[in-house]
């Protein structure tokens, strides 16, 4: 039976129905992002500058975000942090969409090495801008200092026989296919050629020999790094792990090889799929600022685009990835060296 509404409790239901419509009209901004780069207190700010809702998914892996940004074409999330290297598949796939810099005031507080796209590989294409650096880590070498009495200057201390035993090195063929190149003296170490691929193999099995153990994750390279002693450690994740192992308690140096690090740049992009690109934009603008950048230095170790890095030197190379010629071809000889095949077995199956 239906019931009659008192007069005196329709203002409640009309406050009730205005207030449900407000919440349903606030804009909701869905960030694909990798741990450390939306904290809460950084979401938050955003939040109550726009007004926004913001809804951040977190990957931990470059095949879960292919994942999540290829499945219902891009529709799902409205701007993503990736990495020069994987940008690419993302711009051919249609998924990201180019950006106006006019957009992003903050911009302009960015180091020169990021202000210039054409230095930066696979943040352009056919003159349009795709992507925004927001962090990066170079690759260098971590030493225990009480194991060395001076600096590494090359990455050929991976393969001094003197550490035998103690070095810890990244699980990855890609990178360590990479480091291969970097000894032959290739001008590119993402471009091996039919000739190179025996002496890259050969040099990955002597490295394998020289090797403690692999490792995976910061905190996991950290752990081994400490427990079992090691000397050297080809640092994957830059920065990062040197701020662990001194929080550990460490006695360790960071070094740059003469070779050049192999670095890393995560950028942000917008997806096809964006609701609201001028919200995506202001997303990514309000992260180029100096709260952001500190909590992504201060708490987390890597280096923003903001400050220069205090571990860096203005002669320091860096060597940005880019996508190489064969990563599966890579990552398969990479499974056979590991599991101990010699060079030619590795290349004979």
């Amino acid at each position: 039976m239906l019931r009659r509404l008192s007069l005196h409790r329709l203002p409640w239901l009309v406050l009730a129905l205005a207030l449900s419509g407000t919440a349903c009209a606030t804009e909701v901004l869905r960030v694909l992002s990798w741990p450390g780069y939306a904290d809460a207190d950084v979401v938050q700010a955003f939040e109550a500058r726009t007004g926004a809702r913001v809804e951040v998914t977190q990957v931990d892996s470059d095949e879960t975000l292919w994942q999540k940004l290829s499945t219902n074409d891009a529709t799902d999330y409205d701007v993503f942090a990736v990495n020069t290297a994987e940008l690419q598949r993302y711009i051919d796939r249609g998924v990201a969409v180019a950006i106006d810099p006019a957009a992003l005031p903050n911009l302009g507080a960015q180091l020169p090495r990021f202000r210039n796209p054409a230095t930066l590989p696979g943040t352009t294409r056919d003159g349009k801008l795709y992507a925004i650096p927001y962090a990066w880590a170079e690759m260098g070498l971590i030493y225990d200092r009480r194991q060395f009495d001076a600096p590494p200057q090359s990455i050929a201390a991976l393969w001094d026989a003197r550490y035998r035993g103690k070095v810890l090195v990244y699980n990855s063929g890609s990178h360590n296919f990479s480091l291969a190149a970097q000894m032959l003296g290739k001008a590119s170490p993402f471009r091996l050629d039919a000739a190179d691929w025996a002496p890259a193999v050969e040099r990955l099995v002597e490295l394998r020999r020289n090797l403690l153990t692999f490792y995976a994750q910061p905190e996991e390279s950290a752990h081994l790094f400490v427990s079992r002693g090691a000397a050297l450690m080809y640092a994957n994740y830059g920065t990062q792990q040197l701020q662990l192992l001194r929080a550990a308690g460490a006695d360790v140096g960071y070094a740059i090889p003469r070779e050049g690090a192999l670095a890393w740049l995560d950028c942000w992009v917008v997806t096809r799929g964006a609701r609201n690109q001028a919200l995506a934009l202001a997303w990514i603008d309000h992260l180029l600022g100096t709260g952001p950048a500190h909590v992504l230095s201060a708490r987390h170790g890597l280096d923003n685009t903001r400050d220069p890095a205090p571990h860096q030197a203005e002669t320091d190379r860096l060597v940005w990835l880019e996508p190489v010629e064969d990563v599966e071809r890579r990552n398969l000889l990479w499974e056979r060296i590991l599991s101990g095949d010699r060079g030619a077995r590795v290349l004979a199956r």
